[in-house]
């Protein structure tokens, strides 16, 4: 019978002191028993409210009920039959506002750990040799290429080829995962994870490229010309900066290359490695979603005296999830809340040695209901610093659109969809944070599914 009122397992962890000195992986996956017992929480709702907001239908009520019985090849195939990204998802989507947040239990009891049994569901299934990819469908004869590796163009590359299609992945960097691998620090989501995720899909057939710059490397239109389908998932990784005076100071970092640095070319293990990387005492971090908790965290393993978070709004208004404002605070990183940046103060060498900022107050809501900041007149200080990593956002890198003038984008970058899911361009279709301009894991991934289907759709009529 389960047992919901026995207490949430939430796994080990290393501790704050020990983790904010290293890059390996903070949380500890659960172990067996923790697993089963949280899995005897599970009600299996007939109404599987966790199932039906997770934007891409994990069978959740399902796999978990698989976990209980202690059949995890069960379980990892109950997943994989709508996510073939389980070992991530588990990591790193945001439970918290999707299936945990739905989870009948939250109010009374606490939700089910839905992604610590999603993770421990994957990693002992790969560890048993029972983590199986799907069998793809009889070939079609039909080629689709995928522009990008990251989260939601491996899940729409995943669906076509589970069709039939012959399918090809092309990234332009030198490594796999996309954002994944450059965007999110080791000690949240391990490379090994983001390796073994991406074989998963190679062992379905799919051909990957690395060093391929659509747009540079090869056009648009010469792809058009080879393929019968074309997806494009190439994320976000244009920054956006805040265009104060002083920004281009010495000192300065966008957040997209701190953490490319760290994340990718392991600029932490300089000169091991060719990437160095400097901070020196005192580091500010400009913004309040994941990506400023990611980059606070990461200079804090660099041993700097001072890592502070400034943001424009209250604590209550911060984007970033929860558990990552938790585990920055618990690393020592410092919160200035209600500042707005004015300048980067600099010295004759036109190095960072502080930011002018302004106080702000909350005036009323803005269109997303967020209650927008006020600048408090005479308020005006300076905050010590010798770096400085802007994490306020990013959108498309213009590349493909400016090297494609029929691919039609808004004044932001993103590209526009008709209601089949296909550009202005006929068999070219979208997804991502290029359409999005900065969103989640786990939304990339639907979107790459959606748009696997509707890729279907055309092929067959084509």
């Amino acid at each position: 019978m389960p047992n919901p009122s026995s207490p949430r397992q939430n796994g080990q962890a290393q501790s704050p002191a020990v983790r904010r000195t290293n890059f390996e992986e903070v949380a500890k996956s659960l172990t067996k028993q923790e697993a089963l017992l949280e899995a005897e929480r599970c009600l299996h709702c007939p109404t599987h409210p966790c199932q039906n907001s997770c934007p891409v239908g994990v069978h959740i009520p399902d796999f978990i009920a698989a976990v209980k019985e202690d059949n995890i090849g069960k379980a990892a195939s109950e997943i994989m039959k709508t996510s073939l990204l389980p070992a991530i998802c588990g990591r790193v989507c945001p439970q918290e506002k999707h299936c945990e947040g739905h989870c009948v239990l939250k109010a009374k009891f606490g939700s089910v750990n839905i992604g610590g049994l999603e993770r421990y569901t994957a990693d002992t299934a790969r560890a048993q040799g029972v983590l199986k990819a799907p069998v793809p469908a009889a070939n079609t004869g039909k080629k689709v290429v995928c522009i990008g590796s990251g989260p939601s163009s491996l899940a729409c590359a995943a669906e076509l080829r589970r069709a039939g299609h012959d399918v090809t992945v092309l990234e332009a960097l030198h490594a796999y995962g996309g954002v994944l691998r450059y965007g999110i620090p080791s000690f949240r989501l391990p490379r090994e994870v983001i390796n073994k995720e991406v074989e998963t899909v190679q062992s379905m057939g799919v051909h990957f490229k690395t060093d391929v710059l659509v747009g540079a490397t090869v056009k648009l239109a010469d792809l058009r010309k080879e393929y019968d389908a074309i997806y494009i998932g190439s994320g976000a990784g244009l920054p956006m900066m805040l265009g104060i005076p002083g920004e281009n100071a010495v000192g300065v970092y966008s957040a997209n290359e701190f953490l490319t640095r760290i994340n990718l070319m392991q600029a932490y293990k300089f000169p091991q490695t060719d990437t160095p990387i400097q901070v020196g005492k005192h580091v500010i971090v400009l913004g309040g979603g994941n990506s400023a908790m990611d980059a606070a965290r990461c200079a804090m393993r660099l041993q700097p005296q001072s890592v502070t978070i400034a943001y424009r709004r209250s604590r209550e208004e911060m984007p970033a999830r929860a558990a990552e404002v938790e585990h920055a605070q618990e690393e020592s990183v410092q919160f200035e809340f209600l500042v707005t940046p004015k300048e980067v103060v600099k010295d004759e060498n036109n190095r960072v040695t502080g930011l002018r900022c302004t106080r702000n107050e909350l005036g009323e809501p803005d269109a997303k209901g967020r209650r927008r900041p006020v600048e408090i007149p005479g308020s005006e200080f300076v905050m010590p610093a010798d770096t400085i990593i802007v994490a306020i956002g990013q959108r498309p890198n213009p590349t493909i659109s400016k090297t494609t003038p029929d691919l039609k984008v808004t004044e932001r970058g993103v590209i526009e969809l008709n209601d089949k899911g296909e550009t202005s361009l006929p068999g070219v279709f979208a997804g991502g944070d290029i359409i999005r301009g900065g969103a989640t894991v786990l939304l990339a991934m639907k979107d790459g599914i959606e748009a696997a289907q509707k890729i279907n759709a055309y092929l067959e009529g084509k």
